[in-house]
């Protein structure tokens, strides 16, 4: 085969790839509904993705804060700006890092999970005995995970801020000594509920849908043995990864190109 040929098959490969994601997605939007009859499965799913994701967003977050802090600090006491710390780590964490990380951090711990626990149920044949029942797996099995990821990332995000915003105070206030009512008066002056904060949160629910439709495909179409289960959880972080950073420029650009 000449390298013209091999690149248009490889080509032709990749559009049909997309084209199964974009319709095993469409298929899943169209099972959210029916999966909204039983929300005890969509209740546990939540604490299963989310509850269990907690600590190492509240560890990060923290950490986040303490450096994003003492970074800040040092880069605007040059410039006699040092009165803004509070009001820069605030905006640097609602509009980018706390987004962001969060989701990183999600694809790593939630999504690696679903991947390997669908791709388990279909190499141990679960999938295939609900399909003999007539039973829609996307309606019992999917829809309800695509639902609790898109309540939990969200809410995570939330408290990865709330909490790197409180270990930012921890050491600009007790260890540096700047005073803490500027330190808050400055963000409640400068933040905007909606634009700052309400722009990350919907930054977080996109990221919600692509890291959990990204999960449940990668399980879903993996093959049923170990290996496959292995390599499928391995693309989930690599795409979902990708997938944030590129949907973050964009919706940056879409939200903030204007004053």
């Amino acid at each position: 085969m000449n390298p013209l040929a091999r690149l248009g098959a490889l080509t032709l490969e990749q559009l049909r790839g997309w084209g199964h994601a974009a319709t095993f997605f469409v298929e899943l939007l169209q099972a959210v509904p029916q999966s909204l009859r039983r929300p005890r499965l969509a209740v546990e799913q939540v604490h299963a993705i989310g509850n269990r994701s907690l600590v190492i967003i509240l560890a990060s977050g923290l950490a986040v804060g303490f450096v994003l802090a003492l970074q800040m600090y040092y880069a605007l006491v040059r410039y006699g700006a040092a009165e803004s710390l509070g009001l820069v780590v605030n905006l640097s964490l609602v509009r980018e890092l706390s987004p962001v990380v969060t989701a990183l951090l999600f694809a790593g711990r939630a999504g690696t999970s679903l991947t390997a626990e669908i791709g388990l149920m279909k190499a141990g044949e679960q999938i295939a005995a609900l399909e003999l029942m007539a039973v829609d797996p996307r309606q019992r099995v999917l829809a309800p995970r695509l639902l609790a990821g898109i309540v939990s990332l969200p809410i995570l995000t939330v408290l990865f801020s709330a909490i790197g915003i409180l270990g930012a105070w921890v050491v600009a206030v007790l260890l540096i000594g700047v005073d803490s009512g500027n330190f808050w008066s400055i963000q409640q002056s400068g933040v905007d509920i909606w634009r700052d904060v309400g722009n990350g949160i919907v930054k977080s629910f996109v990221f919600g849908v692509v890291c959990t439709v990204v999960a449940l495909y990668q399980g879903y179409e993996t093959e049923a043995t170990p290996e496959g289960v292995a390599y499928a959880t391995t693309r989930t972080v690599v795409i979902s990864s990708l997938w944030i950073l590129g949907m973050d420029f964009i919706l940056t650009a879409l939200m903030f190109s204007t004053p």
